[in-house]
C-alpha cells in the first residue's frame, strides 16, 4: 500500500510523496473507477497504453511486430493466460526489467538493454505517460505519469553515459 510512504526533496521523490498522499485520500472503488475511465471506458478509455497506437494511431500494426520479432531471439514469449498485445506498457516494462535481471535467462548486455528501450519504450512512452500525467479522469494517475517520465528521464541518461 503505498499511503504512509514519504518521499523526499527529489523530484522524484516528491512526486512520489504526492501519490502516497492520494492514494491515502481515496478508496478502493475510487481508484478501480479511475482505473477503468483512464484505460478501459466504454467502447476505449481515456488512454490507449499500447506502443503500437501511440506510433500509428492503429493497434496490432508494424510496432507490434517489430516487437514480437525482437521479443523472440531474447527469449520473451507472450504468456498464454494474457490477452494485451505484448506492446502494452506495463508488459514493456516488465520485458525491460527482465533484460536487466536476467529474468528471460541471462542478463543482457547494456547494448541490447539500450537498442530495446530506444526501439520499444523510449519511442513513445515519454509521450503517454505526458498523457496520463495531463489527463482528464487522472488523480490516482497523475503521479504515475509524473514518475514515468521521471523514469524515462533517468533511464535515457543513463543509456547516455
Amino acid at each position: 500500500m503505498l499511503s504512509g510512504m514519504s518521499g523526499d526533496e527529489t523530484d522524484l521523490g516528491s512526486v512520489i510523496g504526492e501519490l502516497s498522499e492520494t492514494a491515502g485520500a481515496m478508496s478502493i472503488d475510487e481508484a478501480r473507477r479511475e482505473f477503468q475511465d483512464l484505460f478501459i471506458g466504454i467502447g476505449r478509455g481515456e488512454l490507449v497504453p499500447y506502443g503500437s497506437y501511440y506510433l500509428t494511431g492503429f493497434l496490432h500494426e508494424k510496432p507490434l511486430a517489430r516487437l514480437r520479432r525482437d521479443m523472440a531471439p531474447l527469449g520473451i514469449a507472450r504468456s498464454p493466460e494474457i490477452k494485451d498485445p505484448e506492446d502494452h506498457a506495463g508488459a514493456l516494462m516488465d520485458m525491460m526489467a527482465g533484460l536487466i535481471d536476467g529474468a528471460f535467462g541471462t542478463p543482457q548486455p547494456l547494448a541490447v538493454q539500450k537498442s530495446f528501450f530506444d526501439k520499444h519504450i523510449g519511442s513513445w512512452m515519454p509521450h503517454f505517460f505526458a498523457d496520463l500525467e495531463r489527463a482528464r479522469a487522472a488523480r490516482l494517475f497523475r503521479p504515475v505519469g509524473r514518475i514515468g517520465l521521471l523514469f524515462m528521464h533517468i533511464e535515457e541518461t543513463a543509456f547516455e553515459m
